[in-house]
């Protein structure tokens, strides 16, 4: 099993087994905590071989670098599902496409999107929450 392509979005849809991404991010910005970023989508390529054949479990959380879970009651998301392959087929790719409303975040800092199958982690992809700033010209800064 490989994942080919992981990236949080704008906006995402599997188009007749094409993965459309549009928007790719890693950081928000905003003046005050806690910040709720409206509507992103996770999206995924991956990549199965014959020997992947047989039922899995996804697991996608988010978490801080306390590595505390940004949502408890709701993370980690784990859905199940089924890998059959057709004879002499040598791979299969499937898109997921994950729609997340309202993400909170109740400080600034580094976190994690770990995506993993099965009870490893097989990647993670950084967010960045920073603080801006307006400065004296009221030109944005990083603070």
């Amino acid at each position: 099993m490989d994942i080919q392509i992981a990236t949080l979005c704008d906006f995402a849809a599997d188009y007749n087994g094409k993965l459309v991404i549009s928007g790719t991010f890693d950081t928000l910005v905003a003046r005050a905590v806690p910040v709720v970023h409206p509507s992103c989508a996770l999206a995924l390529r991956m990549c199965f071989t014959p020997e992947d054949a047989g039922r899995h479990k996804l697991s996608i959380n988010i978490i801080d670098e306390d590595g505390e879970s940004l949502d408890p009651n709701n993370m980690p998301i784990e859905p199940e599902f089924e890998v059959q392959f057709p004879k002499n087929v040598p791979f299969l790719t499937r898109n997921i496409v994950m729609n997340l409303q309202g993400l909170r975040f109740q400080k600034m800092g580094i976190f994690s999107i770990d995506i993993g199958c099965d009870g490893e982690i097989l990647v993670r992809l950084p967010l960045r929450v920073l603080q801006v700033t307006q400065g004296p010209n009221g030109e944005n800064q990083m603070a």
